[in-house]
């Protein structure tokens, strides 16, 4: 199978014209259409990159490339690049198509295993079934296997039938909630401080830990393609200490 029908498939369970305008999911690196075996991982790391198989795909999440590239140099990106063409590997990735399509359903229903009862574009939602804010901390810290989850909180106690979510970095949606408990990651300081005034709770989930069942969530999709998955963890650049 080649690489050109495996992102034809792709294109198919989660279309690549249904991500942000300022995303750049879709083929980022090509090869000569080979495919030995199919490497899914959330990120591109250069430890990831030295254990591929010459004339593979890698299929990631986050795109290696945001921005228009001026030259090839010894940057992380330019290395990364340099090294999946001298190992002829093709890379896809499949960002806020995938969130719209499968990451923040699979998150919800498979990571916190909870039914979602709203679905709005890249907001989900499921039923508060928790006595307080902390029984909420303590069942997410359970379901994501960490010690420590930041809670910014609302300014006035006011009980929600619903707790959104939006793995990654969802902050930007806040204005949209049908809800004011908000699950998302990469929360910052102001926007904690306005939202806390505007009555929204917020638990920081972090990036990281909410998009690492990824890589694990696109196998079950692809189990029918004749090609060896291969799942890669890819590093959490933070470390608890």
């Amino acid at each position: 199978m080649k690489v050109s029908q495996i992102y034809e498939y792709l294109n198919s369970i989660s279309p690549f014209d249904t991500q942000e305008d300022w995303d750049n999911s879709g083929l980022l690196v090509s090869n000569d259409d080979t495919c030995k075996k199919i490497y899914l991982s959330l990120d591109l790391d250069l430890d990831l990159l030295e254990s591929l198989e010459d004339d593979s795909l890698i299929i990631t999440h986050h795109p290696l490339i945001f921005k228009g590239l001026r030259k090839i140099d010894n940057s992380y990106v330019s290395n990364a690049i340099k090294a999946l063409i001298k190992k002829n590997c093709a890379l896809i990735a499949m960002h806020t198509n995938y969130d719209l399509s499968h990451l923040n359903t699979y998150f919800i229903e498979e990571i916190l295993g909870k039914k979602i009862v709203l679905k709005e574009g890249f907001l989900a939602y499921f039923k508060n079934d928790f006595q307080s804010i902390e029984d909420l901390a303590d069942f997410l810290k359970q379901r994501l296997k960490v010690k420590n989850i930041n809670i910014s909180y609302a300014r006035k106690n006011i009980q929600s039938e619903l707790i959104a979510v939006c793995t990654g970095s969802g902050v930007s949606l806040a204005k949209n909630l049908k809800s004011n408990i908000f699950l998302t990651g990469d929360i910052k300081y102001h926007d904690a401080f306005i939202l806390s005034e505007e009555n929204i709770n917020l638990i920081d989930i972090k990036h990281y830990n909410s998009e690492e069942c990824f890589a694990k969530s696109l196998a079950l999709l692809l189990q029918k393609l004749p090609k060896e998955i291969i799942i890669k963890v890819s590093k959490n650049p933070f470390s608890n200490y």
